[in-house]
């Protein structure tokens, strides 16, 4: 299991102690929210998490015409994506801000090859959380820019958008 290991200096610094979920193909949301709740974290982190995979499922259910309960998760849900996951929680829980503000997403352009196959960018999942209002801008660099678990992270956590947030 992952969990927080202690604050050092500031730092966040998380231990794998065992993996998080068996390795196969996919995952469904019960199966990632029950890896969520055996997590050696602080019950916030968790119910930060919960609410994260929750968007996603929700976007996978939205591309796939499905209930949310009959979705599954392939690379969202694989052990190094519920890493990511926590570990972004565990610094926002860190480090507290009072506020987050993002530019708006760059998505990139092209294609990516994941276990639904060749996909267009932004894949559906992705794209699906994005137009609930999050605000985008064209990267015309080949790749992905922003993931379903970064655009989860983003709509979850990002308070306002800002064009210029440092004002330069």
């Amino acid at each position: 299991m992952l969990q927080l290991d202690e604050k050092r200096r500031g730092q966040v610094h998380l231990v794998l102690k065992q993996a998080v979920l068996a390795d196969k193909h996919y995952h469904d949301l019960a199966e990632v929210i029950e890896s969520i709740d055996g997590l050696a974290v602080s019950e916030r982190i968790k119910n930060h998490m919960r609410q994260i995979y929750q968007i996603l499922a929700q976007a996978e259910a939205q591309v796939h015409g499905c209930a949310v309960d009959k979705t599954h998760f392939h690379e969202v849900g694989n052990a190094e994506a519920i890493r990511n996951v926590l570990a972004v929680c565990a610094a926002v829980e860190a480090f507290a801000p009072a506020k987050i503000i993002a530019t708006p997403v760059q998505t990139g352009e092209g294609t990516v090859v994941c276990a639904h196959g060749e996909l267009p960018i932004p894949a559906p999942a992705t794209a699906a959380i994005l137009e609930t209002g999050i605000p985008t801008c064209e990267f015309m660099l080949p790749g992905e820019r922003c993931t379903p678990t970064s655009a989860a992270l983003i709509a979850y956590f990002v308070n306002e958008y800002k064009e210029n947030p440092l004002g330069l």
